[in-house]
């Protein structure tokens, strides 16, 4: 489930599921360059989610979902007038 919603100065975008989540010992690391829990995974994908978000200001971060499963929250300022 994908939704949003405005935080004073912030857009919120949280993207949840309903799968197996995140392992507790893993969300400290998930968001480091060759991280993964994958059979196969390069490790890249989430470093450079995070690093497009914190360049335009924001921030990731990853919890449990209402459903049991993952849930990334992603925070990005929204500029005032067109700046």
């Amino acid at each position: 489930m994908i939704t949003s919603s405005r935080d004073e100065d912030c857009l919120i975008i949280k993207v949840s599921d309903s799968g197996p989540g995140v392992a507790p010992e893993h969300r400290d690391k998930i968001f480091g360059q060759f991280f993964t829990a994958k059979s196969g995974g390069l490790g890249i994908g989430l470093s450079i989610c995070n690093r497009i978000i914190r360049d335009h200001g924001g921030y990731i971060e990853v919890g449990e979902s209402m459903m049991g499963g993952a849930e990334f929250r992603i925070s990005l300022p929204i500029p005032r007038n067109g700046n």
